[in-house]
């Protein structure tokens, strides 16, 4: 793959889109396919569509919707006409969504219309979006929606040269994305990256993977995750594979899809393999077709490591440290990483990027000491939408961004995650900031005071224990809340154990000791 700092998304996809026009670029789960020059053609007509509704380059456009082939269309659209994509996670609910398109100001929004039993539409209608000038549905849509094939019928009146000048006045440091992570308080930020050092990173992780146009790539991480949109369909398709969109993780089907369409390349979270390895399907599957994956976001046993390789037969297997603040990359293990390698360690960092690790006053630490691991480097982000205070706060005057993460570098600069500054857990690689989760708790009447922390979990890494004091007089089960939390919040942020207490452990000045917590788990 070619493209670099020196490009931008749309220059990128259109040039692999000339090099392998004829080849297969999409098949989605019902089947349907788009070439390479067919996908070129459906992000010019959705780019002239875009222009038509009066979007400007810098303008936020959102996505709310499941992998699938229109998204690939919308986010290569919204990049060829100079927008910024906004992702939005699809296990939000609507308040939790319609605060992320206020915080980034989004003029458009795709969104899916009916998925898995829930109406996408109908979750915003009782929030005021006054800045959302348009939306459109994937799909059919009802009466007073507008859908994807009305969307595309705007493209009539723009001509194809109007988005090649949008192309063209593009450049590498131009706003490509704002992906919304949360901060040590849990309040939504907005990480912003450029095209130029989104598109040197994907190509190092390419290069790693060493995906080629013969791989069949299927993505089954979510596309509003960099992992599923940077490394995922984004790298597939810069480096002429033919990319299979998958948007509900089912071990059977998933199994079914590899033997069927020769699947070679197959990156997720160690639940995704632990759930392949243990259903019963797969001993009569067919999985020769598996070549190479990469994993991460949780800890990962040595002896999964073996069993990806020898039961599932990949003959890469990677691992990996990123945040959305570096574009979704820092560190790589190297294909000829040994399995203690790879399970112990998140690899070494990509060139040109610089990890270090640092003490307390922000003093460099030696190898094998543990300290907060640092950041520097073209992957960096540009910074927090309109957040500056927090973008100093995050990088410092030399440039590193603290990661929050404990870590040491062994001598040979690889890196190993040994704990987190923040209270952050990863449940089923899934990011969970427990102040977040806390203050949605805390609107329950019954709830006087609640603490939320990470425990082990052996099919999602982690979970979220809630440890609750109920007001005066109150009556509540556990049952009951996780319900309540259910109803209110993404599934991989609800807690899935409570404990009821009579306090919870305090210092001086009333800081919940979180670290008491923990050994009640030891």
């Amino acid at each position: 793959m070619s493209a670099g700092a020196d490009s931008t998304v749309p220059q990128a996809f259109a040039a692999s889109a000339a090099r392998h026009a004829a080849r297969t670029a999409l098949v989605g789960e019902d089947g349907r396919a788009l070439s390479y020059a067919e996908l070129d053609a459906r992000r010019m007509q959705a780019a002239r569509a875009l222009l038509a509704l009066g979007v400007h380059a810098g303008e936020r456009v959102a996505i709310w919707a499941p992998n699938g082939i229109e998204w690939v269309i919308a986010a290569l659209a919204i990049h060829s006409v100079g927008a910024v994509l906004v992702p939005i996670n699809t296990r939000m609910k609507g308040a939790e969504a319609a605060e992320l398109l206020a915080r980034s100001g989004a003029r458009v929004l795709f969104c899916a219309g009916r998925f898995l039993g829930v109406d996408y539409p109908a979750l915003l209608s009782d929030f005021a979006l006054p800045n959302l000038a348009q939306r459109i549905v994937f799909g059919p849509a009802r009466a007073g929606e507008c859908g994807w094939q009305d969307f595309l019928t705007r493209a009539a009146g723009v001509p194809a040269a109007a988005v090649e000048a949008r192309v063209r006045a593009l450049t590498p440091a131009d706003r490509m994305d704002i992906l919304y992570t949360s901060g040590t308080t849990g309040a939504p930020k907005g990480v912003v990256t450029g095209h130029g050092q989104n598109l040197r990173v994907i190509a190092e992780w390419s290069r790693v993977m060493g995906l080629a146009p013969q791989d069949q790539y299927l993505v089954v991480n979510p596309f509003f995750h960099s992992f599923g949109y940077k490394v995922g369909w984004l790298a597939g398709l810069l480096a002429g594979c033919t990319v299979r969109p998958h948007a509900v993780f089912d071990a059977r089907v998933i199994l079914r899809r590899i033997e069927r369409e020769r699947i070679s390349v197959l990156p997720g979270p160690p639940t995704l393999f632990v759930s392949l390895l243990d259903d019963p399907a797969r001993a009569g599957a067919d999985l020769s077709s598996l070549r190479a994956t990469i994993t991460g976001a949780a800890a990962v046993a040595p002896a999964l490591i073996e069993r990806i390789r020898a039961e599932l037969g990949f003959g890469i297997v990677l691992t990996g440290y990123g945040l959305t603040e570096t574009c979704g990359v820092v560190t790589l293990s190297e294909p000829g990483d040994d399995a203690q390698t790879v399970a112990f360690t998140s690899g070494k960092p990509i060139p040109d990027v610089e990890v270090r690790i640092v003490s307390a006053d922000n003093r460099p630490l030696p190898p094998g000491e543990a300290g907060e691991i640092v950041v520097r480097g073209y992957n960096v982000m540009q910074g927090y939408l309109d957040d500056p205070q927090a973008t100093r706060e995050a990088i410092d005057a030399h440039g590193f961004l603290h990661t929050g993460d404990v870590g040491c570098l062994d001598a040979r600069g690889y890196l190993r995650i040994t704990d987190r500054l923040k209270d952050m857990y990863i449940c089923g690689g899934f990011n969970c900031y427990p102040a977040e989760i806390e203050r949605a708790l805390a609107a329950h009447p019954a709830l006087a005071q609640t603490a939320v922390i990470g425990v082990p979990d052996a099919r999602l890494g982690e979970v979220g224990k809630a440890y609750v004091v109920l007001r005066p007089g109150a009556r509540l089960t556990a049952d009951e809340l996780i319900a309540w939390a259910r109803a209110r919040m993404a599934n991989y942020k609800v807690p899935r154990a409570v404990e009821f207490v009579a306090s919870l452990p305090t210092n001086a000045s009333g800081k919940v000791l979180k670290y008491r917590l923990r050994e009640r788990q030891r």
